[in-house]
């Protein structure tokens, strides 16, 4: 099992990775945060919780039986991947990828590998 530190350690080393944040939803707090350079992950992670409040929010109005497994913003130098971690329900990670550099079905499988080693036991 790895730590949050060493799951962090993980998301930074995908191609093209340069912030990643994992967060609690439900509370907005984020668990650890690791790169970003000029952005602050801390405030960006925490700020996403909104998007994933709403995106279940509507999943539970339309009645839907599913769960978010990504959600993909596409800017124009930057893709910002969240990932939902299914093993830990309220942990979601909040990845900013180089659009030039990153390979999003790549990124996505390394994300899911992640999470299926991830402990929030020790941090």
């Amino acid at each position: 099992m790895a730590t949050i530190r060493e799951s962090l350690q993980k998301a930074m080393h995908i191609d093209g990775a340069i912030g990643v944040a994992l967060v609690n939803f439900e509370s907005g707090v984020c668990l650890g945060t690791m790169g970003g350079g000029s952005l602050d992950m801390e405030l960006a992670g925490a700020a996403t919780t909104d998007v994933v409040r709403s995106k279940i929010n509507l999943i539970d109005q339309l009645a839907l039986d599913d769960q978010i497994e990504d959600i993909l913003i596409t800017l124009g130098n930057q893709y910002h991947l969240i990932h939902s971690f299914p093993r830990h329900e309220s942990v979601f990670s909040y990845l900013i990828l180089n659009r030039e550099k990153a390979t999003l079905p790549l990124a996505r499988t390394h994300l899911r590998s992640i999470g299926r080693s991830l402990s929030l036991d020790e941090s």
